[in-house]
């Protein structure tokens, strides 16, 4: 897919530095909207695999970027980009407009797609999901190409049926940033106040071999982690939305709280994974009642995923 310039107001001249950049923060200072690795979002336009005719529907609008590419590709007409906030929409409009790109932009919340312009051939978001969403299938074409993050990886789907779609991950890592959603935060106080108990997985498999998998399985994760003085791990935490928390110490204690016990999830999949697995080893399933991820193939292990209906 051939590049397009994208110049604007508060953007290097270039815009190519493969690096991702943060280009909102809110009132605390924390990050609201990123700018992805250009590498990642091109990875991810190539095996959209974008053609003539075809429409295509953007979740995560950002700087505008990759609406300018498809633009470039496609015509203003066959692109669509929606974002839920109306300041990154306007800005970004302006910044198209400027480039010589009109492709509608509009403010909704990606989930809920933009039946407006369906049905579409090709979906991309830049907008972190934990799974598929319900109305983005009923919104694709036949044969529609999905690509999105969702967990650490990005799948590809396509869908085959009304409701049903099937494909792998990627082979590149990605940490898209979240949509806004709600949910809890951890509960680490009260997780220190429970009775500890023993593992034999050391708390920085977490952080390497076992992310990938760990943020399938355990949609919406979220860690963190402490250093000694000396720089060495000290412990590692991690929660989920619904408020489930665990604390795991290098050495070999783990205080869970919350209605998931997810330091036992880490001990399974550590049982199952004795190095880093490859990422497009993972197939994800699709139907209108249920979305799974398998490991290798449909008789592999599994983990459901949250519905998003």
């Amino acid at each position: 897919m051939a590049a397009a310039h994208l110049a604007g107001p508060g953007l290097p001249g270039d815009g190519l530095s493969d690096t991702a950049l943060t280009t909102q923060l809110d009132e605390r200072g924390v990050p609201t909207s990123p700018s992805s690795q250009p590498s990642i979002m091109l990875a991810m336009l190539e095996v959209l695999d974008v053609s003539e005719g075809h429409r295509v529907l953007e979740l995560g609008t950002g700087t505008g970027y990759i609406a300018a590419l498809l633009c470039h590709r496609l015509g203003d007409a066959n692109v669509t980009s929606i974002d839920i906030d109306p300041d990154l929409v306007d800005t970004a409009a302006q910044r198209l407009h400027q480039a010589g790109f009109n492709p509608t932009v509009a403010v909704r919340d990606g989930e809920k797609g933009h039946p407006g312009n369906a049905p579409c051939d090709r979906m991309i978001s830049t907008a972190g999901l934990h799974a598929i969403p319900k109305p983005l299938l009923q919104q694709a074409a036949l044969g529609a190409v999905i690509v999105a993050p969702i967990g650490y990886g990005i799948a590809r789907v396509i869908v085959t049926a009304p409701g049903h779609a099937t494909g792998r991950f990627l082979t590149v890592p990605a940490h898209f940033m979240a949509r806004r959603t709600g949910g809890s935060g951890p509960q680490f106080d009260a997780a220190l106040e429970q009775s500890p108990t023993g593992t034999s997985v050391p708390p920085a498999d977490l952080l390497r071999r076992l992310k990938f998998p760990a943020s399938l399985a355990l949609s919406g994760y979220r860690s963190c982690s402490w250093r000694t003085q000396d720089g060495d791990l000290d412990a590692v935490g991690l929660w989920t939305p619904d408020g489930s928390t665990v604390i795991a110490h290098t050495s070999g204690s783990v205080r869970q709280i919350g209605p998931q016990k997810l330091w036992d999830t880490v001990e399974d999949l550590a049982k199952i994974f004795g190095d880093e697995p490859e990422r497009d080893a993972f197939l994800l399933a699709v139907t209108p009642t249920r979305q799974t991820v398998f490991y290798e193939d449909t008789d592999g292990p599994s983990w459901a995923l949250p519905a998003t209906f």
